[in-house]
């Protein structure tokens, strides 16, 4: 399944709106994305499973790359 997350680059910062930025991780489980991550250390603000239209409309964007760690 692919994941749509939303974090900060900066853990040690406030989450800021403008700074926000977004991946795409291939995961089975909201918690194993969120494992997958940890090394990185980014400030994660939401997962969300991306499937179906949703997923296809992603698929638009030139940025759209799932990256499987």
């Amino acid at each position: 399944m692919i994941f749509k997350v939303y974090f900060q680059k900066n853990f040690h910062q406030v989450p800021v709106r403008e700074l926000t930025e977004t991946i795409y991780v291939e995961g089975e489980s909201e918690s194993d994305v969120r494992k997958k991550l940890v090394p990185r250390e980014y400030n994660i603000e939401f997962v969300t499973p991306v499937s179906g239209a949703y997923l296809e409309y992603e698929k638009q964007h030139e940025d759209f790359k799932v990256e499987s760690i």
